[in-house]
């Protein structure tokens, strides 16, 4: 199989899995050429090195039963108590709204199954990028944006997950709105040409070394894609979340998620341009500082 280069690889939200004991990378991402139309099914990418990939190998294609047939997006995947599970966005096709669904696979690049009945988020509610995680007590939490089109000012929330993640056992929390952050801008949609709106983008949450509790979120600057950065003041889920005055990353690119090399460094992955069928992975490292805060160490490492 031909090697591909992070410029050959078309994808969206991308998401690494790194496994240590093989020495690999897994990329998973939004990999339909056009994900605002028909849904196909996800694909991955295996590496060793964040430069160049094999693949891409089919981990999810839904059958005919499935509750969805368009807009496949961000698919995360987890080791959770001893199989992988895969957080993804889907629009439904019942009532036309987005949700996020859980999928399950025994091995990291599937097949993938759903598991839950449907999206585990709020029928009534347009919903999509919840991500896992796990608190201090060793449960589990999704975290997922209210979506700007249904609310104007977009929505992160998080909702307690049953252990087993088919289903949710708490109503939504709101955490913040898209708009309490010093540094994005309302969002002018041509649809929507009379209504300041404000985007939330792929929520997740990451500790540093020192325990410090972050979370990445991305939302728009002057109708350019950007990402940001919060941080909990208590440590916890609940927040109160505390805002850095600037973007991490503003260069039109966001949907992000962090993660640890197989050397150990910070490094964060988005992709880059905004922009359909030109988006593609990067790769930026991370500092953290003494008192934990996180920025860019360097642009893009990799070719």
């Amino acid at each position: 199989m031909a090697k591909l280069t992070n410029q050959e690889v078309q994808i969206r939200d991308p998401f690494v899995v790194t496994d240590e004991a093989s020495g690999t990378y897994y990329l998973f991402g939004s990999t339909d050429k056009n994900i605002w139309g028909p849904g196909t099914g996800f694909d991955a990418y295996v590496g060793k090195d964040l430069e160049s990939w094999e693949g891409p190998f089919p981990v999810f294609r839904p059958d005919e039963t499935f509750f969805a047939d368009k807009n496949f997006w961000a698919p995360e995947v987890y080791a959770y108590e001893g199989r992988y599970y895969m957080f993804a966005t889907f629009r439904r096709r019942d009532n036309d709204l987005l949700g996020t669904a859980v999928l399950a696979a025994d091995e990291l690049l599937g097949p993938y199954q759903p598991l839950s009945e449907g999206p585990v988020t709020p029928s009534d509610w347009s919903s999509l990028d919840g991500s896992l995680f796990i608190d201090e007590q060793g449960e589990p939490w999704m975290i997922f944006c209210h979506e700007w089109q249904q609310v104007a000012d977009g929505e992160i929330c998080a909702m307690r997950l049953s252990r087993d993640l088919k289903q949710a056992l708490s109503e939504p929390q709101l955490l913040f709105r898209a708009s309490e952050a010093p540094w994005t801008t309302a969002f002018h949609a041509p649809r929507y040409p009379d209504q300041d709106n404000y985007v939330t983008d792929g929520p997740y949450l990451f500790r540093t070394s020192g325990g410090v509790l972050h979370m990445l979120w991305a939302g728009f600057i002057n109708n350019r894609y950007a990402l940001g950065i919060a941080t909990s003041t208590s440590g916890t889920v609940h927040g109160p979340w505390q805002h850095e005055e600037e973007p991490l990353y503003s260069n039109d690119g966001g949907h992000g998620m962090v993660f640890r090399t197989l050397d150990g460094e910070l490094m964060l992955t988005i992709h880059t341009p905004n922009r359909t069928p030109d988006e593609r992975p990067i790769f930026l490292r991370l500092q953290e500082d003494a008192d934990g805060r996180i920025s860019v160490l360097a642009e893009d490492c990799t070719g």
